[in-house]
């Protein structure tokens, strides 16, 4: 099963958003969930369980769920509000604010905003970083899981200055470690080049 960032997103048919990012379990090499922003405004980015996907194409996800579940699904974005004894005023530009001018004297709040993931795990993006022991080698595009188990058994480049246009598919054996949106792997370059041609299905 091939599960595309930044593919359509349906429920029972009708579109209900887009896939923006997916959840790992680094310890089972699973993915637990995708991240669906929702098509209407105020565009809500919703966690939705692997287990709900019923069908993928490289660049569309069919849901086994109503719109109505999908919208009672918990929120990515968590908000935080911090209070602030130094309000920003967009008005009056803090590098205008010299002596002998004053703020006035009010509290005001920041809205913090953090993703809501769940414990031990990681979201992963469209266009993470994925680095060789040589450095920089491309970006996360894909990735291919097994459907009997959940298993993530590769992730794919299709961006690659280093193969042009080649698509490498990586095997998940071959991640080092993933944190701050960058994926690090243990081979150098050569050892990526030499990786065999997997050949992928698509519908398009």
């Amino acid at each position: 099963m091939d599960i595309p960032i930044r593919a359509t997103v349906s429920c029972n048919g009708a579109t209900c958003g887009e896939s923006i990012a997916v959840i790992i379990d680094p310890t089972k090499e699973k993915i637990t969930h995708i991240v669906v922003k929702e098509t209407q405004f105020p565009h809500v980015e919703r966690i939705v369980p692997v287990k709900l996907i019923g069908a993928s194409t490289s660049d569309s996800i069919q849901l086994n769920c109503t719109e109505k579940v999908f919208a009672k699904m918990d929120e990515f974005i968590e908000h935080h509000f911090i209070r602030s004894d130094t309000p920003y005023f967009d008005y009056l530009p803090t590098e205008y604010l010299v002596w002998p001018y004053v703020r006035p004297e009010e509290v005001g709040y920041r809205d913090v905003q953090s993703e809501h993931i769940p414990p031990g795990e990681l979201a992963i993006h469209r266009g993470a970083q994925v680095k060789s022991t040589d450095g920089r080698v491309g970006s996360v595009d894909e990735f291919l899981i097994d459907p009997a188990d959940g298993q993530v058994t590769h992730l794919i480049l299709r961006e690659s200055h280093l193969w042009g246009k080649k698509e490498v598919t990586i095997p998940i054996a071959m991640v080092d470690h993933i944190s701050n949106n960058t994926v690090q792997l243990k081979g150098d370059n050569s050892s990526i080049e030499a990786l065999p041609s997997i050949p992928i299905k698509r519908w398009f």
